[in-house]
């Protein structure tokens, strides 16, 4: 697994989920359960992560949505 795009925003974790499943790429978000530690302020971003296959294709359909990959 290689990591695609960090963000606090979850709308865009979820946006771009939908448009990688869309296009048939698998990822898996990571970091999600951070909000307990943090209480709930979205100060740790979360990590979505696509398989090293995929990550070049994965990062296409980020630019081409114009979604800031936030490396």
């Amino acid at each position: 697994m290689k990591e695609l795009l960090r963000s606090t925003d979850p709308t865009i974790i979820a946006f771009a989920t939908a448009l990688l499943q869309g296009e048939d790429i698998d990822c898996f978000e990571l970091d999600v359960n951070m909000s307990v530690l943090e209480g709930g302020i979205g100060i740790f971003p979360r990590r979505l992560m696509v398989r090293e296959d995929d990550h070049i294709a994965a990062e296409r359909v980020m630019r081409d949505n114009e979604i800031p990959l936030g490396r």
